[in-house]
C-alpha cells in the first residue's frame, strides 16, 4: 500500500487538526472497505501501539487521532503513523454482532405508516424488509452514542423531512437518505422514524458509555408491545439486556 505526504490526491493522507490531533483520511467516498480500514487502524492504535495517543474517533472515511503533545510531537506521530500504515491490516480482524429488539410504529415510530404508503408497501412488508438486512455501524457521532448505520435496503432509501421535528426520543430508529440510525438521546431530527428499541445506547454510568462502536454489525428483531414494556422495565432497573451473537 503506497502512502505519501506529497500528493494530496492520494490516500491515505494525514492532516493536522489543531495542535493536539491528526486526521487520517482513507478515501473521499463511503463504503464498507474504507470503514473496515478505519476501524482496523483504530483497533491497532487502541492497543497502545504508539505512545501518547489520548483518544480515537473513527468516522465514515477517516480516523481522528487525539494525542498529548507533552508525550509525542505531531511531526513524530505523523512519521510513526505513516510507518504503521505501510503494514496495517486492510480490514478489522473481527466485528461484534448485536441483535437489537425493535417495536415498530407507535408514537416514536410515527413515520412508519406514511413511509409504507410512500413506498407503496404494506406496513408488515416494510417492517419485514427493514428487519431483513444486516447493518454496519459506520460511526458514532452527532450526539453521544448516536449510531449511523449502513446496509439499509435500497427500496427504503428516503430523503429526510423538509422540516425537522424538535424532539425525538432516545432509542428511535430512523431513515435518512441511504442511511439508517438509532437515536441515543432526546433531541431534534429531520430523519423519518419508524420504530424504537428499549436498549439504552448511551449511559454515562456504564464502563463503556456508548453501547455500540464503529464496525459493529446489528440486525433488528421485531417485538410486540408487551416484550418492549418488559425490556423497558429491565433497562430502567439497570439490568443488562443486550444480546450478542456469534460472528
Amino acid at each position: 500500500m503506497a502512502v505519501t505526504k506529497d500528493a494530496p490526491a492520494h490516500f491515505p493522507r494525514i492532516a493536522a487538526c489543531g495542535d493536539s490531533a491528526l486526521t487520517i483520511e482513507f478515501a473521499d467516498g463511503i463504503d464498507e472497505a474504507t470503514s473496515g480500514r478505519v476501524v482496523a487502524l483504530a483497533d491497532l492504535l487502541a492497543n497502545g501501539t504508539i505512545i501518547g495517543i489520548r483518544d480515537l474517533v473513527p468516522t465514515y472515511r477517516s480516523l481522528l487521532v487525539q494525542y498529548d503533545p507533552a508525550l509525542v510531537r505531531g511531526r513524530d506521530l505523523t512519521s510513526q503513523l505513516l510507518d504503521l500504515l505501510e503494514r496495517q491490516p486492510e480490514a478489522e480482524s473481527g466485528a461484534r454482532h448485536m441483535i437489537v429488539p425493535v417495536l415498530y410504529g407507535g408514537e416514536t415510530g410515527a413515520d412508519l405508516d406514511a413511509l409504507a404508503a410512500l413506498k407503496e408497501m404494506t406496513r408488515s412488508d416494510l417492517i419485514a424488509l427493514h428487519a431483513s438486512a444486516q447493518y454496519r455501524v459506520y460511526m458514532i457521532g452527532f450526539a453521544p452514542g448516536f449510531a449511523y448505520l449502513g446496509g439499509l435496503p435500497e427500496r427504503l432509501h428516503t430523503p429526510r423531512l423538509a422540516v425537522p421535528r424538535q424532539r425525538i426520543e432516545a432509542g428511535a430508529i430512523g431513515i435518512g437518505g441511504q442511511q439508517a440510525s438509532i437515536n441515543s438521546v432526546p433531541g431534534p431530527s429531520g430523519w423519518r422514524f419508524i420504530a424504537r428499541t428499549p436498549l439504552k445506547l448511551f449511559d454515562p454510568y456504564r464502563a463503556e458509555p456508548c453501547l455500540l462502536r464503529a464496525g459493529d454489525r446489528i440486525r433488528f428483531r421485531p417485538i410486540e408491545a408487551a416484550e418492549a414494556a418488559d425490556l423497558d422495565a429491565a433497562v430502567a432497573r439497570g439490568e443488562p439486556v443486550e444480546q450478542w451473537e456469534a460472528a
